[in-house]
Formats: C-alpha cells, sequence, structure tokens
C-alpha cells in the first residue's frame, strides 16, 4: 500500500503513535479470557468468562482484585497471576495478527509518526507478540508492564512509550480495544481510538472516552485520513 500524504507536521514537533497490543494488534483477548479462566479454577473459583473479558486489558494485579473476593486469601494472587502467564504462554504459538496491522504499523511509520507499542503485557509475552507481528522495521519503542508501576487504566505505560519515543501527550495518538485504554489515554489528556476487534462494543469504548471507534486494523487503515491520526498529522 502506498503511503498516503499527510503533509508536514506542524512546526517541525515530533509525533506519535502509541498502540496497545493484545485485542488491538493481535488476536488475543479470548486467549486470555480463557486463561483467567483456567487460573482462577486451578485456586477454587469460578468466575464466568464474560466478566473476566471485561477486565482484560487491565495489568493482572488490577485484574484479580477487580473479580475476586476483597476477604479472599491475597497470597494466593501471584499463584493466580503465574498460572495465567503459564496457560497463556501455551497458546503463543496459535497467536496471529489481525488482518491489516501490519499495514497499519507500516503506514504510521511511512508517515513519519513515531510508533511505539504501549502493552500491559508482560514483557516475554510482548517479545512473542512483536514476533508475531513482524514489524520491527516499523516500531521505534515498545514498553510492557514491567516499564511501569501501575498498571491500565493509570496511564503509567503511555507516559514510559512517550518517554521513550520523545513526544509529548498532545501531539500523540492511542489505539486499543479496551476501556481501560481509552481510560489511560483520556488520563493524559490524549485522543483514544478505539478498536472492537477485541469483543468490546463501540459503545463501551465511546463511554470510556474514545473519540472514535473502528472494526479493526484494517478499517482505520483505510480510514487513517479522516482519522483522529489523520488529524493529527494535518496539524491545526
Amino acid at each position: 500500500m502506498a503511503p498516503q500524504d499527510f503533509g508536514s507536521p506542524d512546526g517541525g514537533r515530533r509525533q506519535g503513535i502509541l498502540f496497545d497490543v493484545d485485542g488491538t494488534l493481535i488476536d488475543s483477548s479470548y486467549i486470555h479470557t480463557i486463561s483467567w479462566w483456567g487460573a482462577f479454577r486451578q485456586q477454587g473459583y469460578d468466575i464466568p468468562m464474560a466478566s473476566i473479558h471485561y477486565y482484560v486489558g487491565m495489568g493482572g494485579d488490577r485484574l484479580v482484585d477487580s473479580l475476586l473476593p476483597a476477604d479472599r486469601d491475597r497470597s494466593l494472587d501471584s499463584e493466580i497471576m503465574a498460572s495465567h502467564g503459564a496457560l497463556y504462554a501455551s497458546h503463543w504459538p496459535a497467536l496471529r495478527t489481525f488482518d491489516g496491522a501490519r499495514d497499519l504499523l507500516a503506514q504510521c511509520h511511512a508517515a513519519g509518526l513515531a510508533v511505539a507499542l504501549a502493552s500491559s503485557a508482560r514483557k516475554q509475552d510482548l517479545q512473542v507478540m512483536k514476533a508475531v507481528l513482524d514489524s520491527d522495521a516499523f516500531l521505534d519503542a515498545a514498553t510492557s508492564a514491567n516499564d511501569a508501576k501501575e498498571s491500565k487504566p493509570a496511564p503509567d505505560i503511555l507516559v514510559a512509550a512517550l518517554e521513550a519515543i520523545g513526544v509529548e501527550a498532545a501531539d500523540a495518538v492511542y489505539v486499543g480495544d479496551a476501556v481501560w485504554d481509552m481510560k489511560a489515554a483520556t488520563a493524559l489528556g490524549m485522543p483514544a481510538i478505539g478498536v472492537t476487534c477485541g469483543g468490546v462494543s463501540a459503545a463501551v469504548l465511546r463511554d470510556a472516552g474514545a473519540v472514535e471507534v473502528y472494526d479493526s486494523p484494517r478499517d482505520l487503515l483505510e480510514n487513517l485520513t479522516s482519522s483522529a491520526i489523520g488529524r493529527l498529522l494535518a496539524g491545526p
């Protein structure tokens, strides 16, 4: 796909785009759901998958705390998170990108944006997903849960990604699939684009702060010029 002409960035200030990965670029939200479901069951908790799916995209510590009783034995939380990690890792060979994900990263890079992944995933999971994306040539940085003190919906991971590419929040856009992505970006005053391919509806994403919502990376790519990304590049 030939690069679209967005014009020169305003005033020479560096501009950037941050991407969530799970459920946004890679079809993994439901793999996380079933992995958390299995991890909870191993400790005797029968949590409905629909409830789990809503919280996927949060950091694991926050997800566990949101779904389990407040009076539980919290010493088992680390075991639950480790079990989730092991179950998710068993699905690594099945991970696939969404249609258009690689092309979207390439197009943003070709347009002159600094491109970063800002994920709540563990570092080892992110490395695997980067290999699946096979898009390192288009990436300027990638941050994981290991790079932030607080996980989403706190904006720490996004802040780390912005610092890694040398871009201010006012000069960036974030793309994600979860409520927690929208909330993290909104906390920084950064426009958040939602995609529904992770399983969260457009209405829920908009309620959480999305400025616009697309079906998939391909849908966003095909509407890039008129999107918040195109407006960022066009300047004031």
